[in-house]
């Protein structure tokens, strides 16, 4: 009986493999720590795995356009998709919003970064690091941050571009930059601050982050890619996106 029973079992187990699939995901860095932890659920939930690929928003708009098999774009911005849906590349209609994200001035010394961001107009700091405006939206933002504040002249010597928003965190952390503008979800854990010290920039400094989430063609039929997409939307996943400091 006990072996009837457990033959039943694993017979169970192997129709659930055979029906999960793997979607290839392009993911905008300043989202890498989140989508794992969205990958987890989607695994325990339903069996299918996410194979996620990180970079600056812009270079990945390119691999796609070049042919690079992903199944879903998770951009920083809206106009990736939006263009990938005009260049036909994207299931038309698929596109939707996953998050608006925060830009945080950061340091990786807890004592350097004021509540007010008067750091910037001080001579406290060798680098400022941000990353490539060209590619990484949230790069684009802190840009216009330094332009609204009058600094562009005083900061241009001391700027330093990362690839993406993940290498500019870097050169905060190991003290490359003492610090630099990145993605509040980079510095939070559980919703605190992981370490170190911030300031949070003004939303009426910079254009809103919004954060677009697109279904590809090469995911049209892929299970794993459409259940990703159904997932972002559902409330529990809006929770745990908010406490990685974005608005929904």
């Amino acid at each position: 009986m006990f072996a009837r029973s457990l033959g039943s079992a694993v017979l169970l187990l192997l129709a659930g493999s055979l029906h999960a699939a793997e979607a290839q995901v392009a993911v905008a860095a300043n989202f890498a720590e989140p989508v794992k932890a969205i990958a987890a659920v989607l695994e325990k939930t339903t069996g299918h795995t996410l194979k996620i690929t990180v970079g600056a928003t812009g270079r990945l708009y390119a691999q796609i356009r070049n042919g690079a098999p992903f199944d879903v774009l998770l951009s920083a911005d809206t106009k990736a998709p939006a263009q990938l849906e005009t260049d036909g590349l994207a299931q038309p209609g698929s596109r939707v919003t996953y998050a608006t994200g925060k830009l945080v001035l950061w340091s990786a010394d807890a004592a350097k970064v004021d509540a007010q961001g008067a750091v910037l107009k001080g001579s406290g700091f060798r680098k400022l690091a941000l990353a490539n405006p060209k590619t990484a939206p949230y790069g684009a933002a802190a840009i216009e941050v330094i332009d609204q504040l009058g600094l562009s002249a005083s900061l241009a010597p001391k700027l330093v571009q990362g690839e993406s928003i993940g290498q500019t965190y870097n050169f905060a952390f190991t003290g490359n930059a003492e610090i630099a503008f990145v993605a509040m979800s980079q510095v939070l854990e559980g919703g605190r601050l992981k370490g170190g010290s911030m300031w949070v920039v003004p939303q009426n400094l910079y254009t809103p982050i919004r954060q677009d989430a697109v279904l590809l063609k090469k995911g049209a039929d892929n299970a794993a890619a459409q259940a990703l997409m159904t997932l972002l939307q559902s409330p529990n996943i809006k929770t745990l996106i908010r406490s990685y400091g974005y608005d929904i």
